[in-house]
């Protein structure tokens, strides 16, 4: 009987398996149908309507976006909000400190689900005389700046636009395309007489590349809003592979600023050097008693509560295209990190990364000295079941460990002095855990069944390597939590040159309209 029931769950197990992985081969035949019917209905309208989409999005591409400047951002809620409010949504403005966020709704009352959809407006800094084009000066490329490409005038373009064509600016791959995206899906469909299958919210966050800091508030103070069954976070690159993914998880963060000090002012290398205590030999030490050189964390107790992967996780993973060799190749890497584990994989464990190193100069601006401090900052990654509170623990256990007397302001002379190394810790930011919605949800189940339908080579993921602002909405809704990620992987997001590849807009467009018009039905 015992060996019946063991057999038992094994079977269903595996149909589980099939049918997150390779689709579900009973879905229903009318489901199939409708999703293509719609996502013709939206291809032939985005065909004749090219120009005027691209012009829009170049428009809320104009608008500078970083958080900090709310001038900037007002001007930003402010022309999203007519975007919204002229195709029906009744929109609302939420603050609770920082920038500002703009809360859409379109209700069909015949509807019995609700969507929330997010994106954010928000971009990061800027650093203009790194970039070819001005970054709040949109610019169409006919190729990649890497391949050579030349500026295209979009009103010069007769007939169809090339779909591997990039427009170059700030928040163009991250994240300002859902937006123009979903609005044109919606034209699309009201153009073909389509309703939405579904009560569609939308949150549009102004201070994501903060960190989201008051995302939380915001929720708490409006819960009644946030009453949904479905939340779709679009926002992130997708797979390497150009395949359209579902991702079911993030990784959590903290960010880490160590500072060791030697002498209480910089001293002549030659007159002091084999005597004073060296602070960038000593931050180098540190960072090699953390990690080893496969990326592995060496701190006792820090992978003691990761969350392993299930069976149908792994299985996820193994189904994914293995990309190892692509992006050695298309970023120069000989040897990855990770001693052999996919990157897929890889990016499901906890991460300790050096973000940037200030000590003293190179080259021209190299001085003979031993310097009075350095500093590294740190980037860490964590996963479910990792307590940002417990990080810090652990982390400040062993740098004490490793002989260090810990502050967390700038030490005094005293402390230098009664102290054979010393070390500063600044914890930037409260932090939050990773968070990954089981595959085999009921949510999971629907979402993959339709998108398969949408695009057969969808690839089921478990975790991004990145962080989104999850925890907040983990923590106040029930609402199962889903990433659809839709920009292209080489858009340069957060660095110079950010672009989006025009396919992308499309396939965005096309996703968007027929999940809304077809999600509920199922």
């Amino acid at each position: 009987m015992a060996q019946s029931r063991k057999n038992f769950v094994q079977a269903c197990a595996a149909i589980v398996v099939s049918v997150v992985l390779n689709g579900a081969a009973w879905a229903q035949n009318f489901v199939a149908t409708d999703t293509q019917s719609v996502m013709q209905s939206i291809n032939d309208y985005r065909a004749e309507h090219e120009t005027e989409i691209i012009k829009d999005f170049a428009a809320l591409l104009s608008l500078p976006n970083v958080a900090t400047n709310l001038s900037d951002m007002t001007k930003n809620a402010d022309h999203i909000s007519t975007l919204l409010e002229s195709r029906g949504f009744s929109t609302k403005r939420l603050s609770a400190g920082g920038a500002p966020y703009v809360y859409a709704e379109l209700l069909n009352p015949s509807a019995t689900e609700t969507v929330l959809i997010y994106a954010h407006f928000d971009g990061q800094p800027v650093q203009e005389e790194n970039w070819v084009y001005p970054p709040f000066e949109p610019t169409l490329l006919d190729a990649p700046l890497q391949s050579g490409g030349q500026p295209v005038n979009i009103d010069d373009v007769e007939g169809d636009f090339d779909p591997e064509w990039r427009l170059y600016a700030r928040s163009a791959g991250d994240d300002k395309m859902p937006i123009i995206a979903l609005v044109h899906a919606l034209d699309a469909l009201r153009e073909n007489g389509i309703e939405l299958s579904v009560n569609l919210k939308l949150l549009l966050d102004g201070e994501e590349e903060r960190g989201s800091p008051t995302v939380g508030r915001i929720l708490e103070e409006n819960l009644e809003l946030f009453d949904v069954d479905l939340l779709l976070f679009c926002d992130g690159p997708m797979h390497q592979s150009r395949q359209t993914q579902l991702v079911f998880g993030v990784r959590g963060g903290r960010t880490l600023d160590i500072t060791t000090y030697g002498a209480n002012r910089p001293l002549h290398s030659g007159h002091y050097g084999n005597w004073a205590p060296n602070p960038i030999m000593n931050l180098a030490y540190l960072l090699t008693s953390m990690r080893d050189e496969t990326g592995r964390i060496l701190i006792d107790g820090y992978y003691d509560n990761v969350a392993t992967l299930t069976e149908l996780e792994r299985a996820a993973i193994a189904d994914m295209p293995d990309v190892a060799l692509l992006l050695q190749d298309e970023l120069s890497v000989h040897t990855p990190e990770g001693a052999g584990t996919r990157l897929e994989e890889l990016i499901t464990l906890p991460a300790l990364n050096a973000r940037g190193i200030v000590a003293g100069g190179v080259g021209d601006k190299g001085r003979n000295i031993i310097l009075s401090n350095a500093t590294v900052s740190l980037n860490l990654r964590l996963v479910p079941n990792q307590s940002p509170e417990r990080v810090r623990e652990l982390i400040e256990a062993h740098v004490s460990e490793q002989g260090f007397y810990i502050v967390h302001e700038d030490p005094t002379n005293e402390d230098l002095r009664t102290h054979q190394k010393v070390a500063k810790l600044d914890w930037r930011g409260a932090g939050g855990p990773g968070l990954r919605t089981p595959l085999d949800h009921p949510m999971s189940l629907r979402l993959v069944k339709l998108m398969r339908t949408i695009s057969p080579e969808l690839i089921v993921t478990p975790s991004m390597g990145g962080g989104l602002p999850l925890h907040a909405f983990d923590t106040q809704l029930e609402a199962p939590i889903i990433v659809l990620p839709l920009a292209n992987h080489d858009n340069n997001q957060h660095a110079e040159n950010e672009n989006i590849r025009l396919q992308n807009v499309w396939d965005a467009m096309s996703i968007y309209g027929t999940l809304l018009a077809t999600f509920g039905e199922m």
